[in-house]
């Protein structure tokens, strides 16, 4: 007995010693990464049914570069008309987006100047990456900014498989608790590298169920740094058939039904405007009174693979060169002009 007790007093000893230097771990790997990370706020509008209202989306985001560009993802950026980003010490700065895939629910931002103390964190390559490696998550879940969240890979999944509207991305679903204000924050490995961004959580209760889904930072990669990357500074959706049909498009056409237009937004900029009335039609909310767009360079605006192939088509053009979209507005087709921006 007494053998026992000495061989169970031993194992709590190791044990605690193990917890207790992983934590020690833990602290030190926030220490080490928290400077990298960024609480975003995000200013735009909505409309409800009593009309145009302003919203404030939070977010977060990583620092990739010296000259101040930073990772995040689309939904928090996409169609908002001013962005703050604030750093550890609470210093704030004003950004701008230059590049956004919202079929991977990703955006780049260039910050107008990066603050004293920030730091530029390091990007893994996520292709190494296997299920069951711990993990850290910093970021500002419903506002608390530097947050941190601890678990491990609990699988992953290749593009087009586990989220459909989101086919260009890699996500790996981990356990570690994310909830609103997370999205767009780093996942760090053990060595303090970020091998992933935070899109989104699946969940019944509204709060974090240990089913959160984490773009790969390889994706981030490809889609943001090694190729160009069109905003649009547009959010909507696309029409059914059946939408299409109440709203008198051409018959057999179809198109995306603008919601919100971010201003200085190259959109905005081209002339396209968006939703005034909040409806309900055959059981979906949607915003009526914006245009709807048809076609861009003569490829249909009626899928999302071909709202794909308008992002990578305009993206391959050089800077200053224009291009032709068409709208149905108020029951009129028109043409208009866009001009392809230096996003330097």
């Amino acid at each position: 007995m007494r053998t026992i007790s000495v061989i169970y007093v031993m194992g709590v000893t190791l044990c605690c010693g193990l917890l207790q230097a992983n934590a020690e771990d833990l602290s030190q790997l926030f220490r080490t990464t928290s400077a990298s990370v960024a609480m975003i706020r995000a200013t735009g509008r909505d409309v409800s049914a009593g009309g145009e209202i302003p919203f404030q989306e939070t977010g977060s985001g990583v620092l990739i570069s010296n000259d101040g560009k930073v990772m995040t993802a689309a939904h928090v950026v996409q169609s908002v008309d001013d962005i703050r980003v604030e750093f550890l010490g609470g210093d704030a700065v004003h950004a701008r987006v230059i590049a956004s895939e919202p079929a991977a629910d990703l955006s780049l931002l260039q910050l107008d100047q990066v603050p004293p103390g920030a730091r530029v964190a390091m990007l893994a390559d996520s292709d190494t990456v296997q299920v069951g490696e711990q993990v850290i998550v910093v970021g500002a879940p419903y506002g608390l900014s530097h947050s941190l969240s601890v678990g491990w890979i609990s699988a992953r999944w290749a593009p087009n498989t586990v989220y459909r509207r989101m086919p260009l991305a890699e996500f790996f679903q981990i356990s570690a608790p994310i909830n609103m204000g997370n999205s767009g924050g780093p996942m760090f490995n053990m060595a303090g590298q970020v091998i992933g961004l935070v899109s989104h959580n699946i969940s019944t209760s509204g709060g974090s169920e240990g089913l959160g889904f984490v773009v790969a930072i390889n994706t981030a990669k490809q889609l943001l740094l090694d190729t160009r990357s069109f905003w649009s500074g547009l959010e909507g959706e696309i029409l059914s058939n059946a939408l299409a049909d109440v709203l008198n498009l051409p018959p057999k056409a179809g198109g995306y039904l603008i919601r919100n237009v971010a201003k200085n937004s190259p959109g905005e900029k081209m002339g396209l405007r968006g939703g005034t009335t909040a409806a309900t039609i055959a059981g979906q909310r949607i915003v009526l009174g914006g245009d709807i767009l048809l076609r861009v360079e003569g490829v249909p605006a009626d899928s999302l693979a071909n709202l794909i192939k308008i992002r990578s088509l305009l993206a391959g053009l050089k800077p200053g060169t224009l291009f032709k979209a068409s709208i149905l507005r108020a029951g009129r087709v028109l043409e208009l002009t866009g001009r392809i921006a230096d996003t330097k």
